[in-house]
């Protein structure tokens, strides 16, 4: 099984301080495997493969507009998080899947079509990045990191996924998503012309998960 979380709109880095608690958690066997679901403030996290010049703007710049930029540990290159974004911290032992993170990556990117699918959009993959598209445009992205157990044997994931339902895309123009500079970026309520409740977003994207991985979902908190 593994436990849902519904957290609402979180600081960036409490999020992080929180997933890192939580792996140390689940690896000392103190936890189980877990989904945090939640918003962030307006954010762009900078992942281990990311370059300076996907970074359109001075740092001087993002601070006046209101953004965080935050260096992580997540791979991946440059990514904008923020309101109307759905994003997904699985935290996940891998051991018990075979510790096959190429075989997660995949798992992740068929939850959230399986979850596109209920509203109507056909999210495809886009080989060889990683993430969900529609055409040329992305409409979740996905960067991972997976943890060395120290006392359990295998991968715990943390970072994770943030699908876009009704961010304000503008803020993309601001960097070079993911680094990919040929093709674009997209929302749920773009593709719909309608207003999509994120409550049912989550909803669906926790069957998908369930499904996926074949694990029941069990609901933890929500904050107030």
């Amino acid at each position: 099984m593994f436990e849902v979380y519904r957290l609402g709109r979180v600081p960036y880095r409490k999020a992080w301080d929180m997933q890192k608690e939580r792996v140390r958690q689940i690896d000392e066997g103190d936890a189980s495997n877990q989904l945090l679901l939640l918003e962030h403030p307006h954010t762009i996290t900078l992942g281990r493969g990311s370059h300076a010049e996907h970074l359109l703007l001075s740092s001087e710049e993002y601070a006046r507009r209101g953004i965080d930029v935050v260096e992580i540990d997540r791979g991946g290159d440059v990514t904008y998080h923020g309101p109307g974004q759905l994003v997904g911290y699985p935290l996940f032992h891998l051991g018990e899947r075979g510790n096959d993170a190429h075989r997660y990556l995949r798992d992740l990117e068929e939850s959230l079509i399986i979850a596109l699918r209920r509203f109507g959009i056909e999210g495809e993959r886009k080989p060889p990045y990683t993430g969900v598209w529609v055409g040329d445009e992305k409409v979740a992205a996905i960067g991972v990191k997976f943890n060395r157990g120290r006392r359990r044997k295998g991968y715990i994931t943390s970072h994770g996924f943030a699908l876009n339902v009704c961010s304000d895309l503008t803020y993309f123009d601001l960097i070079v998503p993911c680094g990919i500079r040929e093709y674009g970026v997209t929302s749920m309520e773009r593709l719909l012309g309608r207003k999509v409740p994120m409550g049912e977003v989550m909803d669906r994207v926790v069957e998908g998960i369930s499904r996926v991985f074949g694990w029941e979902a069990v609901e933890g908190a929500r904050s107030s």
